[in-house]
């Protein structure tokens, strides 16, 4: 009696579950790294984070007033604000659990309050903090932070304004974090070295039309949203 062995091919079992990791890794939104676009000429290029233009979208450079140094990029639309910071980070460990833990310290310092959730990108703080209004009646400010680990780069974003609390705004700014890209470069870098800014030299070649150019002047050095964390 012959017996005759089943062909390899009759069960790929190895080659689909290869692809199927390979095809976790990659992520279909971003923020993205730097070396996962091939194309960034649309972008406005701060150096570490290159933001995709959409209309609407108003952006200035945040400097810390000690040393003048540009350490964020804001955006503003929708009514909301966001400002990012770009960090180096190694590739085992997260720098997030050590900056959530400062950002609810210094909260609670503040007498604020601080909420945790799931979010897209993981565990995500809202917060409530202290503020005097305008007419200087005692008021608070509602914040969201969100941490996002990426190829030996962390990426902070804090977001205010309408997009706390109303669907519509908070969906635009998911949208622009998500279109977010985060050039690391091939410098070594101790971990949560922030990364370097600077003013794209494209910022005043946008189209003027208000369909193409979302209010695309050279960005402004203006404060700092919060200096929570």
């Amino acid at each position: 009696m012959i017996f005759k062995r089943k062909k390899a091919k009759e069960q790929p079992v190895a080659e689909p579950a290869e692809d199927a990791a390979q095809n976790e890794q990659e992520p279909k939104t971003g923020p993205f790294d730097y070396d996962d676009i091939e194309n960034t000429q649309e972008y406005l290029d701060f150096g570490s984070i290159l933001i995709k233009p959409v209309a609407g979208l108003k952006v200035r450079m945040d400097v810390e007033e000690s040393n003048k140094r540009v350490i964020a990029v804001s955006l503003e639309i929708a009514e909301s604000r966001i400002q990012l910071m770009a960090f180096s980070s190694s590739k085992s460990e997260s720098l997030w659990p050590g900056i959530s833990d400062k950002i609810k310290s210094d909260i609670s310092a503040q007498n604020g309050e601080i909420f945790t959730r799931d979010g897209e990108y993981g565990q995500e703080l809202l917060a409530k903090v202290p503020q005097q209004l305008p007419d200087g009646r005692a008021g608070h400010v509602a914040l969201r932070f969100v941490g996002i680990d990426g190829r030996r780069w962390f990426l902070r974003a804090v977001i205010g304004g309408a997009a706390i609390g109303n669907e519509e705004a908070a969906n635009i700014v998911d949208g622009i974090l998500r279109d977010v890209v985060v050039n690391r470069g091939d410098k070594p870098l101790p971990p949560a070295e922030l990364l370097p800014l600077s003013v794209p030299s494209n910022a005043q070649a946008r189209p003027a039309t208000p369909e193409q150019n979302p209010e695309l002047k050279r960005p402004e050095r203006g404060p700092e949203i919060t200096q929570i964390g």
